[in-house]
């Protein structure tokens, strides 16, 4: 009884909500309901013609009701937060997408609360650039090419672009993102590339942090080279794809990244979502706290000094059927420490592949299951550990603007050392999360 009246709590908490939003179109744009669902890079050919400098307002909403319980065999016992059922801190993001002149526009992303940090905070901004109104707007880059450059998250696989990003949860058929999550945002600049109807390259090239730094720094005591100036590389970063929609029914793609820095201070590909996991304190201490510990459920490789990473992710839908996969190879070693002057290399597997059926009128009902693992070493450790997860949901977009999933979910640890928290640890339970976009 009292897990009825939660849900139907949470659905009227939510769904009584009236958000009024700016009706102006962005060329180039995203937009943030459901008709984001299923799209990838901005494409080419956008009719919208310019009318003078716009400023559209967007928001993103979401509210979880958790019932997740966790468990562990780890030897000396290590005691678990103790779970309940109960809401999570509702995450919201604020956008803001400005055309400033024809086929330019400025996009800038803001956090107003999320699991690591309650307060008004920005994620970053880019502008983006599809025309050259300055040079008489030549043909061939309008055909062709796009610039994009500012702060924002690298385009390395295709994950991201269908992952939650804080209240930013619309168009995730799932609760929960990846196990190892790519997902962080860095300064630089983008170009694509378009010769041929449906294909395209990008290459890329960001300073290799999170954020802006110009201390220079140095190799720490204990290293071969302490005192010596330690180089901070810049990422770069490349893409090749093929999307096309074959016919009314038939849409394929196929898309392969690679991502490389050869060394800096604090890499953070796997380790630079701030706003946390989906899943709160599971597999966490019984003293953690939620803004601490805001990674649960998840697993860095700890790659902040080198890393490269390849992503390959096919695509295909065909009528309401969707299947999408990622297959993801990534190398690195920690961080410089006094500890360790030579940090080993390591590497991590990881697999994903997901199914999602969209029907009734507009796709507005899904039901989709998602099968994710991640295999490798950790820092210090000789032997391999593991990860999988299983999800199932179901989900009801009540308008393009409103939508309400329930998912299971099941994830398992294994081949922990004894006296790893996560020694024999898995968690289950049921998330329904409730979100509003527009």
């Amino acid at each position: 009884m009292k897990m009825k009246q939660s849900v139907i709590a949470l659905f009227l908490a939510l769904f009584t909500v009236t958000a009024m939003a700016q009706e102006k179109k962005i060329a180039f744009a995203y937009s943030n309901d459901q008709n984001w669902v299923n799209k990838f890079e901005t494409q080419k050919g956008d009719t919208l013609k310019f009318t003078g400098t716009k400023v559209k307002i967007g928001g993103n909403f979401t509210q979880q009701f958790q019932m997740l319980k966790h468990s562990n065999t780890s030897t000396p016992a290590v005691a678990l937060y103790p779970l309940a059922n109960g809401f999570n801190l509702a995450t919201a993001n604020l956008n803001f997408d400005i055309q400033i002149e024809d086929g330019i526009r400025v996009s800038l992303e803001n956090y107003m609360s999320s699991r690591h940090h309650s307060e008004f905070w920005v994620k970053g901004g880019y502008i983006q650039v599809d025309k050259l109104p300055m040079f008489g707007n030549p043909d061939w880059f309008d055909k062709y090419l796009t610039v994009k450059i500012g702060h924002f998250m690298p385009n390395y696989g295709d994950q991201h672009f269908r992952r939650s990003d804080n209240g930013n949860t619309i168009k995730n058929a799932f609760v929960g993102n990846y196990i190892m999550d790519a997902f962080t945002t860095e300064i630089g600049g983008e170009i694509y590339v378009r010769p041929i109807n449906n294909a395209f390259l990008m290459i890329g090239m960001n300073g290799g942090l999170i954020s802006g730094d110009v201390k220079e720094a140095t190799y720490p005591t204990g290293n071969p080279k302490a005192g010596e100036v330690l180089k901070k590389s810049p990422s770069i970063y490349f893409k090749a794809g093929y999307d096309s929609q074959i016919s009314d029914d038939l849409r394929v793609r196929l898309t392969a990244s690679l991502y490389n820095n050869s060394g800096t201070t604090r890499n953070t590909l796997y380790a630079g979502d701030r706003t946390g996991s989906r899943y709160y304190m599971v597999v966490e201490a019984a003293n953690a706290t939620t803004s601490a510990n805001f990674t649960s459920g998840q697993i860095n490789p700890e790659f902040q000094h080198q890393v490269t990473a390849i992503s390959v992710n096919p695509f295909v839908k065909f009528k309401g059927l969707e299947l999408f996969g990622t297959y993801e190879m990534a190398s690195g070693k920690k961080q410089l420490s006094t500890t360790v002057p030579n940090p080993e290399k390591r590497d991590f597997t990881q697999i994903a592949g997901e199914v999602v059926y969209r029907f009734l009128p507009r796709e507005q009902v899904f039901a989709g299951v998602r099968y994710n693992k991640v295999n490798g070493t950790l820092d210090g450790a000789t032997d391999e550990i593991s990860i999988n997860r299983i999800q199932a949901s179901l989900g009801w977009y009540a308008t393009k603007n409103m939508m309400l999933k329930v998912e299971y979910v099941k994830q398992q640890y294994k081949d922990f050392v004894a006296t790893d928290i996560r020694n024999g640890a898995e968690f289950s339970g049921i998330m329904i999360e409730a979100a509003i976009g527009f």
